[in-house]
């Protein structure tokens, strides 16, 4: 575990201080579970970006006309 010193404007540290009440978790929790979220949030994004390749559109249709066009299963229906 590390020690980190943030310097956060009052209202914000108002803020985390009654939100973490709020959750029944203290603040370093609070802030330590923000920032896993938001390193998560990130880390996927730059994953999906790095799958992500120009499409070609050309080879989409022709996967999608070798679809059936039937009527779905009663089980998958909406």
């Amino acid at each position: 575990m590390s020690t980190l010193s943030v310097r956060l404007p009052k209202s914000l540290h108002e803020e985390i201080k009654a939100l973490a009440r709020h959750e029944g978790i203290s603040m370093n929790q609070f802030i330590a579970l923000a920032v896993a979220e938001k390193a998560a949030v990130l880390r996927t994004t730059r994953l999906l970006e790095r799958r992500l390749e120009p499409g070609d559109l050309e080879r989409f249709q022709a996967l999608l006309d070798k679809v059936p066009d039937v009527e779905p299963e009663d089980y998958d229906r909406l």
